[in-house]
């Protein structure tokens, strides 16, 4: 009986905790999404809506830049490290958050965990934008989105630029320890996030936008100025377990096809980038698409768009001029 009643009393109490953990997590969420509103349009898609940040004169004689985000992110981090210098140089610029990302929809929940899902539906948002082909950034996990955005919807990309892309087979990291393949348990994985993810994530949080620029420092008030916190609400941080973890098996099949990419296609990467290497990305990458052109940006890591932004945004005015001088050509 005393058993019994402890065993009561523990269940108790942790459904108590469990309570509270939740209730903590509805609070940081509606402050952080009061703090952070929709910061542009949306456009309907099929299951939903995805979210845009634009900018630059619409139509552009420059052509459009399309900006995709990697993971843990929103729209407004490549908006802000380039968006606005694009927009000055008269290009048409348009960020998008990905499926289940900052203000956008997950659209088919779970389904969407792949490059391929995400590219139909950021490829149908382009087009109800009337926005192809443009010149399409993306960055980490978004160059899989991008190229794989040119393998089945060629008609929306007319150059990529690909930003520390993480594309290829991911290596086998031997047996995952039982705690974590518990965490990934999908019912598990849902609670943590509705319970103690977001505060713990909002304790971290500082300390893992430092940790993504090194050897870079992050610029000041880098967190606030890309709407950060968004990640930490707990639907979105379920989208990005999942895109996180269904990425290999995505790549495993995706990165056989580089050789069919026509796109005109420069890669961008810094030689210290510890998070995405680019001897097991960008270089492999390069030499199977046909006349990519590879930039290794020296005692750059990660976070290539924002420390080295002129470089980016070069490497885009450079595309757009030769796609210019083609279509001149081809007219002719």
């Amino acid at each position: 009986m005393l058993l019994l009643k402890l065993i009561a009393a523990l269940l108790a109490g942790g459904l108590v905790l469990t309570l509270v953990a939740a209730g903590i997590t509805l609070l940081i969420t509606a402050r952080i999404e009061a703090r952070y509103p929709p910061a542009g349009p949306f456009v309907p898609v099929t299951g939903g809506r995805i979210a845009t940040i634009q900018a630059g004169p619409n139509p552009s004689d420059r052509g459009t830049v399309v900006l995709l985000h990697g993971a843990s992110a929103n729209a407004a981090d490549p908006m802000t490290a380039l968006g606005g210098s694009l927009a000055q140089a008269g290009f048409r610029v348009i960020a998008l958050d990905r499926p289940g990302f900052g203000w956008s929809d997950r659209l088919a929940g779970a389904g969407m965990a792949t490059p391929q899902a995400q590219a139909a539906a950021i490829a149908e948002a382009l087009a109800g934008l009337g926005a192809g082909p443009a010149i399409v950034l993306g960055h980490s996990w978004s160059g899989a989105l991008a190229t794989a955005l040119a393998l089945d919807h060629p008609e929306a990309v007319a150059a990529l630029v690909l930003m520390s892309p993480a594309v290829m087979p991911l290596p086998e990291i031997g047996p995952i320890p039982a705690i974590y393949r518990l965490a990934l348990w999908p019912p598990v994985t849902w609670l943590l996030s509705r319970t103690v993810a977001t505060p713990v994530g909002l304790y971290y949080l500082p300390r893992a936008g430092n940790g993504v620029f090194r050897p870079q420092a992050a610029p000041a008030n880098y967190l606030e100025a890309v709407r950060a916190a968004l990640v930490l609400r707990p639907a979105t941080m379920l989208a990005n377990v999942q895109d996180l973890t269904g990425l290999p098996a995505a790549l495993l099949a995706q990165s056989r096809r580089y050789g069919e990419i026509t796109a005109p296609t420069v890669i961008i990467t810094g030689d210290r980038d510890s998070i995405v290497p680019a001897e097991r990305h960008a270089k492999p990458l390069a030499a199977r698409i046909p006349g990519a052109r590879l930039v290794v940006l020296p005692g750059i890591g990660h976070m290539v768009h924002a420390v080295a932004s002129t470089s980016v945004q070069d490497e885009v005015v450079r595309l757009s001029e030769s796609l210019r001088l083609s279509e001149g050509v081809s007219a002719r």
